[in-house]
């Protein structure tokens, strides 16, 4: 029942910054300070990476591979050749006309396949930047990031700037954490701040970790609710706790 923008701040060990969520179902951008999250600041996307793996797949179908082992794949197989060979480009604009910019990628499905991935291995990613490309009329995550930035009190404003951090399985393509960046210091070139973004290794189960991490401060404890408690009460006792 953690608000999973501040348990994703945890794994970096903050508890004040800009959360950049991009998961599987939806992704959301979460300004926190001191862990109280900032209602007016929290933003939602409907691009990730579900639907991702679906745009991929209509991309693919699209393309000149063979389309009786495309109408074959698996929603696995898609979302395991998501993870293998898509990027974040740094000019989406130009590398679509620019056919030199980029390279293709071969992926071998289990019935023994091969499919080659060109123009969709940068494609695919894109809605998370662009969501008209999925016909949605949010804007993309950078830009809602900004948005974000500008609801947050002035005096938090530069501690949460300074602590931007991504989450999530759809923020660990290669090029995103310097695609977010790139977009973030277009938007901000006017105030002469320098924006960094933070990229754990391990970012894509950021929430998981934060929430050990939580669970284990003393000033939690006091949260729990015990085995016998539900035993007794049922599940709706949940809400009078929570």
């Amino acid at each position: 029942v953690a608000n999973t923008g501040f348990l994703s701040l945890c794994a970096y060990g903050r508890v004040t910054g800009l959360a950049v969520e991009a998961g599987a179902g939806v992704s959301h951008i979460t300004s926190v300070c001191l862990g109280q999250t900032q209602r007016e600041a929290t933003f939602r996307l409907g691009v990730a990476g579900g639907l991702l793996s679906s745009y991929l797949h209509s991309l693919l179908l699209d393309s000149p591979n063979e389309p009786s082992a495309l109408k074959a794949l698996k929603r696995k197989t898609v979302i395991q050749m998501k993870k293998q060979c898509c990027y974040v480009s740094m000019d989406y604009e130009g590398d679509l006309q620019n056919q030199g910019f980029h390279h293709p990628a071969r992926f071998q499905a289990p019935d023994g396949h091969c499919i080659t991935l060109d123009k969709e291995r940068f494609c695919c990613p894109e809605p998370l930047f662009q969501p008209e490309l999925l016909h949605q009329s949010s804007p993309g995550l950078h830009y809602l990031a900004w948005q974000s930035l500008q609801k947050v009190p002035d005096h938090t404003k530069g501690d949460i700037v300074g602590n931007i951090v991504l989450s999530g399985g759809s923020s660990m393509f290669l090029g995103f954490p310097e695609r977010m960046c790139l977009e973030l210091n277009a938007l901000f070139h006017d105030t002469g701040c320098q924006i960094q973004v933070l990229a754990s290794p391990e970012r894509g189960t950021a929430a998981w970790a934060g929430g050990s991490i939580a669970a284990s401060l003393t000033s939690f404890q006091q949260a729990w609710m015990a085995k016998g408690e539900y035993e007794e009460h049922g599940a709706e006792y949940v809400h009078r706790i929570f």
